[in-house]
């Protein structure tokens, strides 16, 4: 008897898109970011408390490092966006090969369109600016001698990642 064939409606793959952005992106960034923030303000308040070496250039400092973090987050967040509204099916073919993976019965993955635009090609580059913006502005802090490495590194980071959860904000219900 030969198998039904069902073709994804544009709901459907709406629907699966958003999931996918709730539990692969939405969720990680938020537990990340607040692991970043706490370890970050944790920091810098034994900077404060112990070394007594916090001051106004390390509050400004640790400000900064949070907002190049955000800044670099809230673009990539854009871009997300951006891939949702026009490619959803991308994110649902995500999904679909992540909810496969956990089942052993499926013989092949599903196939990930691709993404095919106008500034595709640049999407790496700008990637790989946006991390090095992050690590050269937390090593910049770290070597200036305004913060301690710790917070160097997780601040920066924190913004980074609740840029891109409160980007997502009005988008996904």
């Amino acid at each position: 008897m030969p198998k039904l064939v069902t073709m994804l409606r544009p709901e459907k793959i709406e629907e699966q898109a958003r999931f996918y952005v709730r539990s692969y992106i939405l969720m990680p960034a938020g537990v990340v970011g607040l692991v970043c923030m706490v370890g970050g303000v944790g920091s810098l308040g034994y900077q404060l408390l112990a070394n007594h070496t916090y001051t106004w250039v390390t509050f400004l400092a640790s400000s900064g490092l949070i907002v190049v973090g955000a800044l670099c987050g809230w673009g990539q967040t854009r871009y997300h966006r951006y891939l949702l509204a026009n490619f959803p099916e991308v994110y649902a073919a995500r999904m679909r090969s992540a909810v496969t993976r956990h089942n052993k019965k499926a013989k092949l993955e599903p196939e990930v369109p691709t993404i095919a635009h106008a500034g595709r090609r640049f999407v790496p580059l700008m990637t790989l600016a946006g991390a090095s913006l992050i690590f050269g502005a937390g090593a910049f802090a770290m070597m200036q001698g305004d913060l301690d490495p710790v917070p160097a590194v997780l601040m920066p980071w924190a913004g980074f990642y609740w840029a891109k959860l409160f980007g997502w904000r009005g988008i996904i219900g």
